[in-house]
């Protein structure tokens, strides 16, 4: 809830007169229960009660200063006032509001529980709206929920109500006060007020009423935001008592314990204790002893409008500089501010007090400062004319007129107590002009005989309005009306006075829609309905508002007779089926009712019980046939005859039958789920033609039938469709003409739905020998419900056959017999591999194959070209795996376990070899397949380590390739410890690197320290890098022996390397010599810590070549191809980053192959390394790889294909 705000200087508000019994008044100053509704939402409506309001003129002298307000603040009971800003939100609230159900105040005894509810509409909101529930100005409840208060909300879905719901458990009398519900959605915001009496059974609560007054502070202060309870003043109704003393609530709160402050506010109206509390901690704080002023300013002044205040302050030093400010702008000397020295005092004086004058002011000597607030309070505004009780007519206009004693002052208009607000939709409207006030109600009703009162800050008037109506004249009645049906109905009166009136007929209010309209205007009335009905007729009657008097007539409608055979054919004709009941009902219509005749061949029937019978109604006529007969077609004609006229009609009936069951339809064709079945048309169509026929089908084993179509088949034959395949079936047909549909016919004979597979696919060579071919593939996308029973390899041979070639599948059709093509297996295969043996060497086959179910053979697999019986040598190619390309490290007594992949073929030899040397198959085992070969060492030890050479060779063809393995150990100690010097608390060690390494890198040392009484050992430095370090921070007098553990990438030595003198720190310093060391040299030769590494590259595809090199001063790097340097080729770019060197070759072809160098130079050497790039032919080789051709047999035929052309490469 926004904070009051300043008000502008020409807003008077109304004084809120006290109720006359005080009995009902609030032990803690809030506003008195049982007010109006609209006066709580409000929140500045006087309360009142209901027999009369006592006068401002009665309250006692002594209270006078306190019994009115600012200018600037509203009237309120028990609340704070409301500034501009909560002025806006309640003009906010009254454009859109958000409540369909406000709060009502209630009373309840102690010890009782009650429920406030508020309900808010929620069609147009998006989302939940946002609910705050107030006691008094400032407390938020939702804090203090908990065993003595529950908020609940819910949502109905079904009226879009959002219900919120306060619950006040076991009520105290402390919980007596005012409350406060606000509802906010986005921009949209309404509140309501409403007060809770707690009655006790015993004892009467004081009779205290509370009215405050709050404003703003200035801009730029240093307390602005803050309340300012300048306007605090309390007014009660004492029947001429004594004057009691005026009580000054800040002395009170100064002087009383933090927790009587809430005690306090209640009893003498604060709404705002946090603001009051932060004001009196400041003034606390100027309180404190000053070293400048001998006396300071008091807390706070009050001076009347127009009066004369004075600022005193004293000061310890009377040299001390002394400024003056009002809201933080330092005042000058003028007609309104003088400024008066007396010895050590310093006097301000501000004449001609205004409200503008009401703010925070404060004194500077020196460099302190002391500060005080300026209260301002502005007379009451007196009622100088009183209203006078006025009579008037309805719809005149009325003007009631009050006169106070100052110009454009705030005055508030009240209706039989609640507060009159104008706005853009009220009937009331306000003038000011001058000290002249007046109400407008324009355009008086009835509703507006009432007690208006008039009331100002000091005082009030009221007058009584009395509006009345005029006689009534009836200057044309309304007639009697008969018309025709269809016509126009038109009821015309006209009355002495412009009023409304309301219409009825046979009692019942009349409801305007399109057909029928009510017309008014001026002394008019006119009832319109366009196009007469039959219930238009009835008694109508025009009462006009307001009067007790009524216009009557009478309306009739009259219609010649009609037969309506809508519900007919063109001709008229009415199909019946055999043996069935007829009821043919034709509607009529006509008034008054007209009277029916049925007839057949000039012979009448009766209406009776007979077969064929006649039956009549109000509004049609029946004939009625109980078993109808082929005898009983023929024309009927009906007759309908009354005073209006005559109407005839003639009707054919034809009585039908079901055609006969068709004969069992035939399956002639049968399809994976699929079959298509025909039949012959019924021998009977039952007197009408057939319009088409059902079909249903079932699976045999089943009782169940399902329809197949839904839309009627035209022709005699069908394609059943979506059946599961290797299911028996049955179908049978319905045939319908247009009375319904036959009896089923005889079910088909059984069927089941089966299909082929599809192909089998990724047809490729496995391998060729001179005499064999081995040929694997992949099973069918689609085996279906049949399965699948194995495959059938065949083959031809070239000269038998003309290949021509296929789509672009890339695979090829052979236009050829079956004769020619030869089975390679005699039996059916379930697997997808298969050898061809006994072929001729240098021969060229053509290969197929067939997958084989229940169904048949599926469509052949064809192998896209001729395969050349001959064996076909592989060069041999080691595939090094990335991780066994650098140093393989492995701990001892774990496993090593290598795969090295190869290619080649025949089947290579393979040979291995231990640093030149053949390795012991008891210590290490190999393992050789196809296509691979596998070093095993179950526990490695360190004699395992060293350079392992792999040999494969295929006929003349030989590949080798190097891998290193490395087994590591922890390392030994270091070979001795020795203590090189002693002084103060440090200690110098030297020690010697450890003959055994651990095979490994020594990564550090760890030294550790103990006292020779205990000999318990303390780490002192870890991971240390050095052979030599100074122990510090030792303890004089003691005695310490050291030792040193070397440390690799496998963890500590076992044992350590200890000194065999103790060092002793002694108590007497001594003289530290600093030792002398050499400038290390970091110079370093050029060095490769990571080897280019063979490479192969697609055609096309951006290939690197990496390495690593070290070496101090940094060297320079350069890129040969085939010894021949690379510069300034935009083909080639070259990084390099922290010694990692990167050749990018970008999308290169088969001539980038070749041997690249890295050549690394500085001042101290120059190393080299190579590598080989081998670039695949690009889109031939992928294309054969797509194409499912094996690897091998590619990089074979493409080294034929550049041997036979090598020009073109």
């Amino acid at each position: 809830m926004p904070e009051p705000t300043k008000k502008e200087e020409n807003e008077v508000p109304a004084p809120a007169p006290p109720p006359e019994e005080p009995s009902k008044e609030k032990e803690a100053g809030t506003t008195p229960a049982k007010e109006p509704s609209k006066e709580k939402e409000a929140g500045t409506t006087p309360a009142k009660d209901e027999e009369e309001v006592s006068p401002p003129s009665a309250l006692p002298p002594g209270l006078g200063s306190r019994a009115l307000e600012r200018k600037d603040s509203e009237w309120s009971l028990g609340e704070s006032p409301v500034g501009e800003e909560q002025d806006k939100q309640n003009a906010n609230s009254q454009l859109s509001i958000l409540f369909v159900e406000k709060p009502q105040g209630g009373t309840v005894k102690v010890g009782e529980n009650i429920t406030f509810i508020a309900k808010v509409k929620a069609e147009d909101l998006l989302r939940k709206p946002t609910v705050k529930w107030f006691k008094g100005k400032w407390m938020d409840l939702a804090s203090k929920a908990g065993k003595h208060l529950q908020l609940k909300e819910t949502f109905e879905r079904h009226s879009r109500v959002y219900t919120f719901e306060m619950q006040i458990i076991k009520a105290k009398e402390n919980y007596a006060g005012n409350y406060r519900c606000e509802v906010t959605y986005k921009d949209k915001f309404d509140s309501c007020s409403f007060d809770l009496e707690v009655h006790e059974s015993t004892g009467t609560t004081p009779n205290i009423d509370i009215r405050s007054a709050f404003k703003r502070s200035g801009e730029g202060q240093d307390d602005a935001g803050e309340l300012d309870f300048s306007g605090l003043l309390k007014r009660r109704e004492v029947k001429q008592q004594e004057e009691e003393p005026e009580v000054d609530v800040w002395e009170l709160l100064k002087n009383a314990k933090p927790s009587e402050y809430e005690k306090i506010a209640f009893q003498y109206g604060i709404t705002d204790l946090r603001g009051m509390l932060k004001r009196l901690k400041r003034m606390r704080r100027v309180e404190k002893k000053s070293a400048a002023f001998a006396k300071i300013l008091d807390p706070a002044y009050q001076v009347d409008k127009g009066g004369r205040v004075r600022f005193m302050v004293e000061l310890a030093d009377p040299k001390l500089e002394v400024k003056w400010y009002k809201n933080g702008q330092e005042i000058r000397p003028s007609t309104k501010y003088i400024f008066e020295h007396k010895g050590c005092q310093r006097i301000l004086f501000i004449n001609n007090c205004q409200m503008t004058d009401d703010s925070e002011y404060y004194v500077t000597a020196g460099d302190e400062k002391c500060s005080t607030e300026l209260f301002v309070r502005e007379p009451p505004i007196m009622v100088t004319k009183q209203l006078e009780d006025t009579t008037a007519y309805c719809g005149e206009r009325v003007e009631l007129e009050c006169e106070v004693s100052e110009d454009d002052a705030n005055v508030k208009w009240f209706k039989n107590g609640e507060e009159i607000i104008p706005g853009p939709k009220s009937r009331y409207r306000i003038r000011v002009e001058g000290k002249k006030h007046f109400l407008i109600i324009e355009g008086a009703t009835k509703a507006d005989s009432a007690e208006y009162s008039v009331m100002t800050t000091g005082g009030q008037s009221s007058a009584k309005l009395t509006v009345d109506l005029k006689p009534l004249k009836i200057l044309t009645p309304l007639t009697d009306q008969t018309v025709n049906l269809g016509k126009e109905i038109c009821l015309k009166c006209e009355i002495s006075e412009n009023i409304t009136g309301k219409w009825t007929k046979n009692g019942l209010p009349v409801q305007e829609s399109d057909r029928l309209k009510v017309v008014h205007k001026g002394r008019i009335h006119k009832l319109v309905i366009a196009n007469a009905l039959i219930e238009d007729e009835g008694d109508y009657v025009f009462a006009p508002d307001a009067y007790n008097v009524t216009l009557p007539a009478k309306v009739r409608v009259i219609d010649p007779p009609k037969i309506i055979l809508d519900g007919l054919d063109a001709d008229n004709t009415v199909t019946v089926i055999a043996g069935n009941k007829l009821r043919l009902e034709i509607p009529i219509s006509g008034e008054p009712p007209p009277k029916a005749i049925w007839s057949r061949a000039d012979k009448a029937i009766m209406e009776g019980s007979g077969r064929i019978r006649a039956e009549s109604y109000p509004d049609s006529s029946t004939l009625v046939i109980d078993v109808a007969e082929r005898d009983d077609s023929g024309v009927y004609h009906i007759n309908l005859k009354n005073e209006a006229g005559e109407a005839h009609a003639s009707i054919k009936i034809k009585v039908v039958d079901l055609p006969d069951p068709p004969v069992a339809p035939t399956v002639t064709e049968v399809g994976d789920d699929w079959c298509i079945m025909k039949w012959e048309p019924p021998a009977y169509d039952g007197g009408s033609p057939i319009l088409g026929y059902f079909i249903e089908r079932k699976k045999k084993q089943s009782s169940r039938w399902m329809r197949l179509n839904f839309d009627l088949c035209k022709e005699t034959t069908f394609e059943p469709k979506k059946m599961i395949e290797g299911v028996a079936y049955e179908v049978r047909i319905f045939a319908v003409n247009a009375i319904g549909i036959s009896k089923p016919s005889m079910p088909s004979r059984p069927f089941v739905p089966l299909a082929v597979t599809s192909p089998p696919t990724l047809l490729a060579v496995d391998s060729v020998t001179d005499t064999t071919v081995t040929m694997k593939w992949r099973p069918p996308d689609q085996i279906g419900a049949a399965g699948l029973d194995g495959y059938v390899l065949e083959y031809c041979f070239e000269g038998c056959t003309s290949a021509k070639q296929s789509d672009e599948n890339g695979e090829a059709a052979y236009d050829l017999p079956a004769d020619n093509w030869l089975p390679a297996n005699k039996d059916l295969i379930d697997k997808t591999k298969f050898t061809i043996t006994d072929l001729p060497t240098d021969s060229k086959i053509f290969v197929r194959v067939k997958a084989i179910n229940a169904a048949g053979a599926s469509e052949p697999k064809y192998y896209s070209q001729p395969i050349l019986v001959k064996e076909i040598i592989e060069p041999p190619k080691i595939r090094i795996p990335r991780h066994l390309k650098q140093t393989y490290i492995r701990r001892v007594g774990e496993a090593v376990n290598l795969v090295i992949p190869f290619q080649g073929k025949p089947r290579p030899e393979l040979t291995w070899k231990k640093d030149g040397v053949e390795i012991d198959k008891n210590q290490i085992n190999i393992r050789n397949s196809e296509t691979d070969t596998i070093i095993f060492i179950r526990k490695a030890e360190r004699s395992h380590s060293g350079k392992y050479d792999l040999q494969v060779k295929v006929d003349k063809f030989v590949e080798t390739a190097s891998i290193d393995i490395q087994i590591v150990d922890r390392p030994g100690p270091p070979q001795s410890v020795k203590i090189e010097d002693v002084w103060g608390e440090n200690v110098a060690l030297t020690w010697t690197p450890p003959k055994d390494d651990g095979n490994a890198a020594i990564t550090g040392y760890t030294i550790q320290k103990a006292d020779k009484k205990s000999m318990e050992w303390f780490t002192v430095i870890e991971h240390y890098h050095r052979t030599n370090a100074t122990i510090t921070e030792l303890v004089i007098g003691n005695e310490y022996y050291f030792r040193v553990f070397s440390e690799n990438m496998c963890g500590l030595s076992e044992d350590a390397t200890m000194t065999k003198e103790s060092a002793v720190i002694a108590k007497d310093g001594k003289i530290y010599k600093n030792p002398v060391y050499e400038d290390f040299d970091f110079s370093e030769a050029p060095m490769f810590t990571q080897p280019l590494v063979n490479t192969y590259a697609i055609a096309g595809y951006n290939a690197t070549l990496n390495c690593s090199v070290r070496g101090n001063p940094k060297p320079k790097i350069t890129w040969m191809k085939n010894k021949v340097a690379i510069v300034d080729d935009p083909r080639y770019r070259m990084f390099s980053n922290q010694g990692v060197c990167t050749l990018e070759i970008r999308k290169p072809s088969p001539y980038d192959g070749g041997t690249y160098c890295c050549k690394a130079v500085n001042d101290l050497g120059t190393v080299e390394i190579e590598c080989k790039l081998e670039v695949k032919g690009g889109l031939s080789f992928c294309r054969l790889l797509l194409q499912g051709v094996p690897p091998n047999i590619i990089d074979s035929y493409l080294r034929d294909v550049h041997s036979s052309n090598p020009e073109e490469y």
